[in-house]
């Protein structure tokens, strides 16, 4: 029983608890597999992150080939195969076009609607899934378990026991918490004997330490294109081509993205991460070199990078931040920190302000139904859970995956099959 005095309120189908992605995917799959559905939110509307997420263009997924779409998963990536093999990137966009939104791949590969909005596409979910039967309540908040073990929920109508056919939890995890992920929910779950692994920072800027002046004239630069050489997680030699954008603080953007548990690996135990920038990905060593021995004929070397190599802005003032007078005045080894500068990560930026989070409830608490071992009829998805990828689509790709394949075991669950 609750607690004396608090009322219990039964839901008598499946319960979501989250309105993101993978929770108002796990509706959409346990209404269709004929339960009632039942979903709460603790904010006024459901999908903020989503909108917010596709401001700049919404990049639903990515149409690399799934074995190349899997290695993209740096954590969890055997577990996230299982759920990809009930939703794929092919099923996200067919899953589009039945909600009238079409996509087309650019040529980064990544899949876009081609609106590039994200709210149509939220609106019309949102209108099917009522229209299906789901009952969407906002401004209910989960606040753990009273000590008889129900959940507790506090919306309009006060505090309240809860208790349903089966639960699933689709909180997300410690990004962005003015959106809802505020990662309240570890404590809980962890008392109840659910094995987490702590938040970290994924798809994230890194702090290097730059002088003022570099911060007051290049702040929110571009660096592209730009390749970079790193060390990754077996001390293999990496490279890869991409963009990012010098920070007040350090750097960001796609490139460091994709190679962030790297960085982070690295950084958790040598206490800091080297990164090698080839400022001129496109241009021959020998070219480089050539156009410095060259001589300056009287020109400045601000003149020289600008005129022989196209080089000048944020990259030219990154030379002055790093190398030495010695190092500038030498055209070989000028020619050589062009093509390798060594830039020194220092940490990663706050959970709070990266894109995503790693950690979570740990994989090997959850069974292969996405059901908590500890909480039998209790179900995660999405961030919550211990998996990790950087953004290009395989992010959401794996919360719609995961939220359908809890949804679909929860009905399960809720109808004693």
């Amino acid at each position: 029983m609750p607690d004396a005095g608090r009322p219990l309120q039964r839901f008598p189908g499946v319960l979501v608890i989250g309105g993101g992605p993978a929770g108002l995917m796990a509706a959409e799959a346990a209404r269709r597999a004929g339960v009632e559905v039942d979903l709460l939110e603790a904010k006024p509307t459901v999908g903020r992150k989503f909108l917010i997420a596709g401001r700049g263009g919404m990049n639903l997924t990515h149409s690399d080939p799934r074995p190349r779409f899997e290695q993209r998963y740096t954590r969890g990536a055997s577990e996230v195969a299982h759920w990809l093999d009930g939703f794929d990137a092919m099923a996200l966009r067919e899953w589009a076009r039945g909600l009238g939104v079409e996509t087309f791949v650019g040529s980064s590969g990544r899949v876009f609607p081609v609106d590039m909005k994200s709210a149509p596409l939220l609106r019309a979910w949102v209108a099917r899934l009522k229209q299906e039967g789901v009952r969407l309540h906002m401004r209910e908040r989960w606040l753990g378990f009273d000590p008889a073990g129900h959940a507790l929920v506090e919306g309009p109508a006060g505090t309240r026991a809860i208790e349903a056919g089966a639960v699933v939890l689709a909180l997300g995890g410690g990004s962005w918490p003015q959106l809802g992920s505020d990662a309240a929910w570890m404590p809980w779950l962890s008392a109840r004997g659910v094995p987490t692994v702590p938040l970290e920072a994924s798809n994230c800027g890194f702090d290097v330490g730059w002088s003022e002046h570099l911060v007051a004239k290049f702040a929110g630069a571009a660096l592209k294109p730009i390749a970079v050489q790193w060390s990754d997680a077996a001390g293999r030699m990496r490279r890869q081509q991409g963009e990012c954008v010098l920070t007040a603080t350090g750097l960001e953007g796609s490139l460091l993205y994709a190679i962030g548990a790297d960085l982070r690996t690295s950084i958790a135990r040598d206490g800091t991460a080297l990164l090698q920038l080839d400022l001129l990905p496109g241009v021959p060593d020998e070219r480089v070199r050539s156009a410095l021995l060259a001589g300056r004929d009287g020109r400045s070397l601000s003149e020289v990078l600008r005129r022989r190599l196209k080089l000048d802005g944020a990259k030219a003032a990154l030379l002055r931040e790093v190398l030495s007078a010695g190092t500038l005045g030498d055209p070989v080894a000028l020619a050589d920190a062009i093509k390798a500068l060594p830039i020194r990560l220092r940490a990663s930026r706050p959970l709070a302000e990266a894109i995503s989070s790693a950690g979570g409830i740990a994989l090997a608490g959850v069974d292969r139904r996405l059901m908590l071992r500890a909480l039998p009829g209790w179900f995660a998805c999405g961030e919550m859970l211990d998996w990790d990828a950087p953004t290009g689509g395989y992010l959401l790709t794996a919360c719609f995956a995961s939220g359908l394949h809890a949804g679909r075991a929860a009905a399960m669950h809720a109808l004693g099959v």
